[in-house]
């Protein structure tokens, strides 16, 4: 800690092929430096140009984004080589993510080993859901062997995200029900209930859930299956198609919704069909949300197309009207912080998250004072 009080965490978010960063004073959440490296083929040199940005700041601790924590990682964990050891394990759960995390944990340690390196979980905020909600209906020995069950994700998004919108509400969140839509080029749905995640979108992995920008979400798990033999696919290729190929990209030919709404703006079907699928997804998931909370006091929409498109957000919660469920196209159209009619019973908000803030300040609570 500095000698203002204020702990200063470099938070490091590794990509496959991009490294974001950012150095965050977590007393006041000033932004000291920030960016984005992208075509990135070695982790090592793009952490070095990183590390020359912020040059001459102190740094304190390093925090790193980890996607998969397993059962066994529940809350933020100071990094040493035994955790690391067990975060290479969970890469059979995320092995599209928890591999690439990794690798910038260990890049970063070699470059500032002088300083505490600290793990945190996306999967962390969801360790609340009950039974009913994580369990899925497979043989048992699957989730004792195999760990076969409902994580979630986004949850540094959630956590920032429940807590500004218990704020703008004037609540304390944690007497405050929500039903948070994540939703950027991965996309998620979570009923938070007095600031605790008791239901959420995604499952075992990312997939599964809401349409995205290349991932299909829900889709009949026998596909698989059917692909295999109509078409002769093997299980890694209809993985990869189902992460990499589908979503908006499969059904539109671009994951970018600026780019579905400009083709739906030239006439083509299939981008208009896109989004109708897109939002018709959220709307079910509200839905079904809304019968598990049981009362909602705000829908919350947040990350790029959550914060930045209102034809999404007004085409999501179109129908729900008789639930107590609106939008106010003029502030829609705005991007006010409240879209909903003044007085509305169930409020409906546009919350910027700020995933950074979230993974420096859980870092920085769990360091020594």
């Amino acid at each position: 800690m500095g000698e203002d009080g204020l702990v200063r965490v470099f938070v490091v978010n590794c990509g496959s092929s991009s490294l974001k960063y950012r150095l965050v004073d977590t007393g006041t959440g000033a932004e000291v430096g920030a960016g984005l490296i992208e075509r990135v083929t070695d982790h090592a040199e793009a952490l070095a140009a990183a590390l020359e940005h912020v040059a001459g700041e102190r740094i304190e601790c390093v925090a790193h984004r980890v996607v998969h924590g397993g059962e066994r990682f529940t809350a933020p964990v100071v990094i040493d080589d035994a955790i690391l050891g067990e975060l290479r394990e969970l890469a059979v759960l995320a092995p599209l993510h928890n591999p690439i995390n990794v690798l910038g944990i260990e890049v970063a340690r070699r470059a500032l080993p002088e300083l505490p390196h600290v793990a945190v979980f996306d999967t962390a905020f969801h360790t609340t859901l009950p039974p009913r909600a994580y369990t899925y209906a497979v043989p048992r020995e699957w989730a004792r062997e195999h760990g076969v069950r409902r994580y979630g994700f986004h949850g540094t998004s959630n956590a920032y995200v429940s807590r500004a919108a218990a704020a703008l509400l004037g609540r304390d969140v944690t007497t405050t029900n929500l039903i948070v839509l994540h939703l950027g080029n991965g996309a998620s749905a979570t009923a938070i209930a007095g600031g605790r995640s008791v239901d959420t979108s995604m499952g075992l992995t990312p997939l599964e859930g809401l349409v995205m920008g290349t991932r299909s979400g829900d889709v009949d798990p026998a596909l698989v299956l059917h692909l295999r033999r109509s078409a002769g696919l093997g299980v890694e290729e209809v993985d990869d198609l189902l992460n990499g190929g589908s979503g908006l990209l499969g059904l539109a030919g671009a994951s970018d919704m600026r780019e579905v709404h400009r083709r739906i703006a030239a006439g083509d079907a299939d981008a208009a069909l896109a989004l109708d699928v897109y939002c018709y997804r959220i709307r079910k998931y509200v839905g079904a949300y809304g019968a598990a909370l049981g009362h909602v006091d705000a829908i919350v929409f947040t990350a790029g197309v959550g914060e930045h498109d209102p034809t999404v957000r007004a085409q999501a919660l179109a129908g729900l009207e008789r639930f107590g469920v609106s939008v106010d196209p003029r502030r829609n159209e705005a991007n006010a912080s409240f879209i909903s009619p003044p007085g509305a019973e169930t409020a409906v908000l546009v919350v910027p998250t700020d995933e950074e803030l979230e993974i420096a300040s859980q870092a920085a609570g769990i360091l020594p004072v």
